[in-house]
């Protein structure tokens, strides 16, 4: 399987970025600042989205600005309600397999942004790789209560096969050639304001 990520078999899964969980969470700007970026980016190269939302009616939508970005999309997106930490589950493969019909979890290439680290992103990542898909988790993109927890989340994330990457690398390697025909607008908005480290 290639290391680099195909549009044609990836998928974005953006988990559980809601209100009352984004004020707590590390350096929540920034994470906020990639995942709009990560969101357009999947929108330039037609890789679906599937957005969830832990126990709602406790924790309050998905963050206004997120989810102003995740309605504009127009490639095939999903919102689901959730309250296992974990993603995976029934309605959870149910919504990928309507997103990327026809492509088995072991050609999967799973995208992930989100909150909290330690908890719902790395049981749904721990999960996607224990059935056999490819994981690339974007550091900028995820966030936990504390930069400890966030940076040994990704430890362990990495550990178990999941490719840290960041909204960038991803976007280039869907685009694969300067020649494609969405690369200036990748260019474009790459350039549009630098997201501080």
């Amino acid at each position: 399987m290639s290391l680099l990520l195909d549009r044609d078999r990836s998928l974005v899964v953006v988990i559980d970025v809601q209100g009352r969980l984004v004020g707590q969470v590390h350096r929540p700007e920034l994470m906020l600042a990639g995942i709009d970026r990560l969101l357009r980016i999947a929108d330039l190269f037609e890789v679906p989205v599937l957005l969830t939302e832990q126990y709602p009616q406790g924790l309050g939508p998905t963050e206004e600005g997120v989810l102003r970005r995740f309605e504009q999309l127009r490639v095939a997106s999903e919102r689901i309600e959730k309250t296992t930490f974990s993603c995976c589950g029934e309605r959870f493969e149910e919504a990928v397999s309507r997103l990327r019909p026809g492509v088995p979890a072991a050609r999967r290439q799973y995208v992930v942004a989100g909150i909290e680290a330690h908890v719902c992103v790395a049981q749904t990542v721990l999960g996607l790789l224990e059935a056999g898909s490819a994981v690339h988790v974007c550091w900028e993109c995820v966030s936990g209560r504390g930069e400890e927890y966030r940076h040994w989340a990704l430890e362990r994330m990495r550990s178990a096969g999941a490719v840290i990457t960041n909204h960038e690398s991803a976007g280039f390697e869907w685009a694969g050639d300067k020649d494609h025909p969405r690369f200036k607008e990748l260019s474009g908005l790459l350039r549009s304001g630098q997201i501080a480290t």
